[in-house]
């Protein structure tokens, strides 16, 4: 089994950036993790897999995990820049990316600001507009506070940065930008050129629906609906199934769409 090469921090646009390097070959493979979590939450059981394959970066964004924040908001448009940056303080001209939830947002974000660093994208449960979550997911955040953020999230923050403030901070950020959520307009998406996977669970936050609609919108684009919940077929901290194979499953059909 692959194991971490690398695990350092980078000068990018003002903040320093964590990133691991898993794998010894071939073009890398850019894992970014969905709200409120850390590599392990979002990857954890599924970058072994990715990493037997081939070279992988996996990164914590603007105030997540182990990397620090900057005196404004979040947003994908930022995250996206950030992760450029990064490749380029690494000098990796090309990649592959895999987002998950607000992760596979910011992919996209990528592919419309940064599209000569893209070879392929998988898009995991990202959506694109406001309609592409089940209804009501909106208005859950009113009143929402720390207490409301899976368990299993809070716990790995604070495993990898103890600092409860930073925690409180990273949710708030989050929520602003999840209640501020903008569309990507259609026109920008039917730009799209490199070759995009777009997954999403049965069950998932981001329903069948709308990632039908992005699989049609962007030139070219292939689909997967796989069976569970938000993240479950890459064994996410909050929905991983003791025993589960899906993670292994789903790594195969990402691994043959990156060979196609």
């Amino acid at each position: 089994m692959a194991t971490i090469q690398v695990a350092g921090y980078a000068p990018v646009n003002g903040i320093k950036m964590y990133y691991e390097v898993w794998g010894e070959s071939g073009m890398p493979l850019v894992l970014i993790h969905g709200g409120g979590s850390t590599i392990e939450t979002s990857f954890g059981n599924i970058l072994p897999y990715f990493a037997a394959y081939g070279k992988v970066i996996a990164v914590e964004l603007q105030a997540h995990g182990r990397t620090s924040d900057r005196n404004v908001p979040e947003s994908f448009e930022q995250d996206a820049d950030d992760v450029a940056g990064l490749l380029n303080y690494l000098k990796i001209a090309k990649a592959n990316f895999f987002g998950f939830s607000n992760g596979g947002t910011t992919s996209l974000q990528i592919a419309i600001r940064h599209p000569e660093l893209v070879n392929k994208i998988i898009n995991l449960a990202g959506a694109y507009k406001r309609d592409g979550f089940i209804p009501g997911f909106f208005e859950g955040f009113k009143n929402v506070t720390l207490a409301h953020m899976p368990l299993p999230l809070r716990t790995a923050f604070l495993k990898v940065r103890p600092d409860q403030n930073a925690l409180q901070n990273m949710f708030e950020k989050d929520v602003a930008r999840m209640v501020k959520f903008k569309d990507i307009a259609d026109d920008l998406m039917r730009a799209i050129k490199a070759k995009v996977l777009i997954m999403t669970g049965d069950q998932d936050v981001m329903p069948c629906e709308h990632a039908v609609k992005m699989s049609q919108l962007i030139p070219g684009a292939r689909l997967a609906i796989l069976p569970g919940a938000h993240g479950a077929c890459i064994g996410e901290a909050g929905t991983v199934k003791a025993g589960s194979r899906q993670p292994e499953i789903t790594a195969i059909l990402v691994e043959e769409f990156l060979k196609e």
